[in-house]
């Protein structure tokens, strides 16, 4: 049983659900920091030919607050930010299959951070085919976790049923093998291979929000293809 564990990231790049399609159960982190610079409430588009940044406005709170309980700002205007995104890529090649989803994300009905995103995650992998359990962190841990780093990390896998765990290079930095092993439990790492790909004849701007690949590749292109294109290694 092959388990990931990430941070909540508003239409995060193409990685992001490669994890996810190489995962059994995805668990999705509510109890969290929110990191203000960070990736969590926002992403970056295609703008005439340049990656710009969208994102989506909170209210004004403590740093130090978990995203489940950040609020997003009265002053949001979702159809706004689907205008600014139909702006970009209305002739994209598959804007008509692309931006019914992107409304219904936008437009979803609550206030809650965690839950916006969430709904947002949830949406894009059965928009693409991608049929993993997706669990939320609280919800496995019973509430708020006092662990931290690579025992919490372990304590979800264990909860879960998990035999494997993968994270992104990154958490090379993180965790040890040996920790991980200690507990019956193995730690690969999810190597993606992004691919380029047309985009309106300029060239290629990578590291974009999935939204960038939906609009410029079919569904089926996606899903058979570049949902698979990595490699997992120990």
């Amino acid at each position: 049983m092959r388990t990931a564990i990430m941070q909540p990231y508003f239409l995060p790049y193409l990685g992001y659900f490669q994890l996810i399609a190489a995962s059994d159960i995805f668990v999705v982190y509510d109890t969290i920091q929110h990191t203000k610079k960070g990736w969590i409430n926002r992403n970056q588009m295609l703008r005439n030919g340049e990656a710009v940044i969208f994102s989506i406005p909170l209210k004004k709170d403590s740093d130090f607050l978990h995203v489940a309980d950040r609020y997003l700002s009265d002053a949001f205007e979702p159809q706004k930010l689907c205008n600014q995104i139909e702006g970009a890529y209305r002739k994209a090649p598959h804007f008509s299959q692309t931006m019914p989803l992107i409304e219904t994300i936008v437009h979803f009905q609550t206030e809650n951070l965690f839950e916006f995103i969430y709904h947002s995650i949830c949406h894009c992998c059965e928009h693409l085919g991608i049929t993993t359990a997706l669990r939320i962190s609280s919800d496995v841990e019973n509430g708020v976790s006092d662990l931290r780093n690579a025992d919490r990390v372990i304590d979800i896998c264990k909860r879960v049923g998990a035999t494997e765990y993968i994270n992104p290079p990154g958490g090379r930095n993180l965790y040890a093998a040996g920790d991980f092993n200690a507990q019956g439990l193995k730690l690969r790492f999810l190597q993606p291979h992004l691919p380029t790909y047309a985009q309106f004849g300029r060239p290629f701007v990578p590291s974009l929000s999935i939204l960038d690949v939906m609009m410029f590749n079919s569904i089926d292109q996606i899903s058979t293809t570049f949902l698979k294109e990595y490699d997992l290694v120990d």
